[in-house]
């Protein structure tokens, strides 16, 4: 059995939005909303790698905050664990490198997006907490 992917997200916030990135055209699943993170690399806390992928992703110096929740997602090629933190941008203008739109959402709106598989029970699960 292989051993799952494991990948970060981050639910950025700037007062009640979260941001959400789309991945481009070329990329893996382009067209697709996710949480911007990605994997984690050997030798990396998952908030290390977190950090530097969003520095690579887009181009922002991040603070992580707590773990907010995982995700496991089971696809042909593999099993992706997706761990999610609270993120907030600290410098740095967002440039896109690897997404070809970006977008501020309420937890309310977050399913009106094609979310990735594994980001949507994330989403899922934001949502019931700001209702809860």
């Amino acid at each position: 059995m292989l051993k799952p992917i494991r990948v970060t997200g981050a639910l950025i916030t700037d007062g009640d939005k979260i941001l959400i990135a789309r991945r481009a055209p070329g990329q893996s699943l382009a067209g697709h909303w996710e949480f911007p993170g990605g994997k984690v690399e050997p030798g990396e806390t998952p908030e290390e790698s977190l950090r530097r992928e969003l520095h690579e992703e887009l181009g922002i110096v991040a603070e992580v905050g707590e773990h907010f929740a995982t995700s496991v997602h089971h696809h042909p090629r593999g099993t992706i664990e997706l761990q999610v933190y609270f993120a907030r941008i600290k410098s740095g203008q967002l440039v896109l490198k690897v997404h070809d739109a970006v977008a501020w959402v309420t937890p309310g709106e977050l399913l009106e997006y094609d979310l990735l598989p594994a980001d949507l029970p994330i989403a899922q699960r934001l949502l019931a907490a700001c209702r809860g």
